[in-house]
């Protein structure tokens, strides 16, 4: 984190956010009559939401990798409680839900910190522990609770949001237990997770942007008519031009192959956004919470991290491990 190029890429944001406040200030203090204040209002909601995901993420990782763990744990935590909410079960399934969040939860990101087990790599069991685990044990368990009552329905919501909130999320603070090509140090690490949540906030909000163009193609209108073709492709180029100037964040990356992990990370990021719209509008709510100020629900602005990180850390793991063995074959 102390490095140089570590402290100009988190520095840098941040500074980025104070003048964008600044910018947000000035329009709404002397300009107010000439600006669509609705919109200005909507953007200065969502400076809020990057000052608290971003500081936050600054303050772990000044702490250690062990502090960013239980920062993503917390993360996981508050949104599966908020997809638990929305997705109403019955008492039966407390007990089930309690391994969920006080026992499983916690292994799955003590998993992720450590490097091995016993000899075991830490990939080969966090990977592998709520798939071949959870999702066969908590079937089980809520089926010997003794209540039928849409048994398969509550079993698929319980699971989804563990996988969502839970497994995939824990990808993200994995990124800094990759082992990198030698020469590569862990500061690589701590710049390539910073790398990954700030292209997903870029990619969410280019997409936004290029979905305000006169002409609009919403991609499913039922869900969310905000989403449209023109936003979505905007977004990807604008994202990959954004990641392709940050290629010195990366472990290696070349400025083509840092606009691919851009644009992959905005496409998985929209596939999230659109999945949790889509079960939003289906239980008929807005948000799934009130925790980030602006953005209502911790879920909410986390969606693009939890589809976007296991992909872009497999991106990633077959990245350094083809670097390797090539590397090997050289010498």
């Amino acid at each position: 984190m102390t490095d140089p190029s570590s402290l100009f890429l988190i520095g840098g944001t941040l500074a980025i956010l104070g003048i964008a406040t600044g910018i947000v200030y000035v329009l709404q203090t002397r300009y107010r009559e000439v600006i669509n204040e609705a919109l200005v209002e909507r953007f200065r909601h969502r400076l809020r939401g990057w000052w608290f995901m971003f500081t936050t993420l600054a303050v772990a990782f000044l702490i250690g990798s062990a502090a960013t763990m239980v920062l993503f744990m917390f993360v996981g935590f508050w949104a599966l409680r908020e997809f638990i909410t929305l997705v109403p079960t019955r008492p039966s399934d407390h007990r089930s839900l309690f391994w969920v969040f006080f026992i499983l939860t916690p292994i799955q990101f003590v998993l992720v910190s450590y490097e091995s087990f016993f000899g075991i790599d830490s990939y080969s069991l966090f990977s592998i522990f709520l798939p071949a685990v959870m999702f066969l044990i908590i079937p089980a368990r809520i089926a010997t609770a003794d209540d039928p009552t849409r048994y398969f329905e509550r079993v698929a919501k319980i699971l989804m949001g563990v996988f969502l909130c839970t497994y995939c999320l824990s990808y993200a603070p994995a990124l800094m237990t990759i082992e990198l090509p030698a020469g590569l140090d862990s500061a690589y690490n701590v710049r390539l997770l910073f790398f990954f949540i700030l292209m997903t906030q870029l990619g969410d909000s280019f997409r936004r942007l290029w979905a305000q163009v006169p002409v609009r193609h919403p991609i499913a209108p039922s869900i969310n008519r905000s989403h449209t073709w023109e936003g979505l492709l905007g977004g990807l180029a604008t994202t990959s031009l954004v990641a392709a100037g940050l290629y010195w964040a990366t472990p290696g990356f070349t400025p083509w192959l840092a606009a691919a992990a851009g644009a992959l990370i905005c496409l998985m990021g929209f596939a999230g956004e659109l999945t949790l719209s889509a079960i939003k509008r289906d239980r008929g709510v807005d948000d799934y919470g009130t925790l980030v100020p602006g953005h209502r629900g911790l879920l909410d602005r986390i969606d693009t991290i939890c589809f976007a990180a296991p992909v872009f850390y497999h991106f990633v793991l077959f990245y350094t491990k083809i670097v390797t063995m090539w590397a090997e074959k050289v010498t």
